[in-house]
């Protein structure tokens, strides 16, 4: 007897992507006007041998962006364009430089002898989607940014591109900067110092670290603006607005998201530098 091809569905879920009609049964849309997104260049899939659209983990975050965009803040699809547009218009004008995650993140791999089925184990994620990553043809969040990290046996702090001396001082224009997807940008304010890891945090409406997460030592955070909702252990709710200053202990799970409908930027220090 022979064997029947497996459908692009199936292909699809063995490497951790969805295809059209899954992702729009998450979303709760219809397929059309997932390809109506796609046409007015709101959003990019990837494609499988060339034909069949497929949708990461990190595009489907910006996918529920988008929906909650059109739907609950009642936005056309020019506004929408205007509202993501932020997000790159932010990571060109404001002087730091974003980092191309894909190679370091390869490099870091390679370098501790791990393939990418057992990287991807170790992570927790797909290895379908660490390579996207790897190719720069899908962007992690920060929660998946970690667990690759503890993969590898380093912090997010080595996957920006750092300057080879320590500097006291930080101009906004020399800042490395790393950014996701679903739009949190992390701009890293210290270079050089030994026991705490500095950042500012910009996370656009909806968005969010997409996963809990835990490490050692303890975190600060102060809203300069907007607000961010923060879960411990899945068991604790705070909602931090601007002015609000916040501590909690890093072994805790922790996930975090912006409820608002405008940009939160927020300065979060974690000591000892272990994120």
């Amino acid at each position: 007897m022979k064997g029947t091809q497996p459908s692009a569905r199936g292909r699809a879920s063995r490497v951790g992507l969805l295809t059209v009609s899954e992702t729009a049964g998450i979303l709760g849309v219809s397929p059309s006007t997932l390809r109506l997104w796609e046409n007015v260049g709101l959003i990019t899939p990837a494609r499988s041998n060339g034909r069949y659209r497929l949708y990461s983990p990190e595009l489907l975050e910006v996918l529920k962006r988008i929906k909650y965009l059109r739907d609950v803040k009642q936005l056309n699809l020019p506004g929408i364009r205007q509202v993501l547009g932020k997000t790159v218009k932010a990571k060109s004008t404001n002087g730091s430089r974003p980092t191309d995650l894909g190679p370091k993140l390869r490099r870091f791999r390679k370098r501790t002898g791990l393939g990418v089925v057992q990287a991807a184990k170790k992570a927790k994620i797909s290895a379908g989607f660490l390579s996207a990553i790897e190719l720069s043809r899908a962007n992690p969040s920060v929660a998946t940014l970690h667990r690759l990290a503890v993969a590898y046996g380093t912090t997010t702090l080595e996957f920006f591109d750092l300057p080879k001396q320590s500097n006291h001082l930080v101009r906004p224009r020399d800042r490395r900067a790393i950014q996701t997807q679903s739009g949190v940008r992390m701009e890293l304010l210290s270079v050089g110092a030994r026991q705490l890891e500095t950042q500012l945090f910009r996370v656009q409406p909806g968005a969010g670290s997409d996963g809990s997460y835990s490490h050692q030592g303890e975190e600060f955070i102060y809203m300069m603006s907007g607000s961010l909702e923060i879960w411990l252990d899945e068991l604790q709710c705070h909602t931090l607005n601007q002015g609000d200053s916040f501590w909690f202990e890093s072994t805790v799970g922790h996930r975090w998201y912006n409820p608002s409908s405008e940009e939160a930027v927020l300065l979060w220090v974690n000591t000892p530098p272990t994120f």
